[in-house]
């Protein structure tokens, strides 16, 4: 996922943020049960706020509460300050929009990308 990040040239250097992301799960699994993850931190090694969102089928053993496997990641990332400081909304809205299983279910099943955002928009409108 984060040579997503990289393809943009917005991760100033991918150790530091491997580092970061390692780190912060050490101190507690950012999945959040049913499915759903939401790595996340700051970091010098990024130029600006950007998500990265993978889904996985078979699923990912995060250490979820739940003790289930983990299809949904949204890594989140950015600088220590921001201007707009949207990091801790954006992942609040993450967190709410992704509740509901009949959301989880489409998410999953979004043929692309364009799908996949459409139906967060679609999702945070009727919110």
């Amino acid at each position: 996922m984060v040579e997503t990040l990289e393809i943009g040239q917005r991760v100033r250097d991918r150790d530091i943020l491997l580092e970061m992301l390692r780190q912060r799960e050490q101190l507690g699994s950012t999945a959040l049960g049913r499915g759903i993850a939401v790595p996340h931190g700051r970091s010098l090694a990024i130029s600006e706020l950007m998500v990265v969102v993978a889904r996985s089928t078979p699923g990912i053993d995060f250490d979820a509460m739940d003790g289930k496997p983990v299809h949904l990641i949204f890594l989140t990332a950015a600088p220590p300050q921001e201007r707009a400081n949207l990091y801790l909304p954006l992942l609040g809205k993450i967190v709410e929009l992704v509740k509901s299983a009949r959301v989880r279910k489409k998410l999953m099943s979004a043929r692309d990308f364009a799908a996949f955002a459409a139906i967060m928009v679609e999702v945070d409108e009727d919110e």
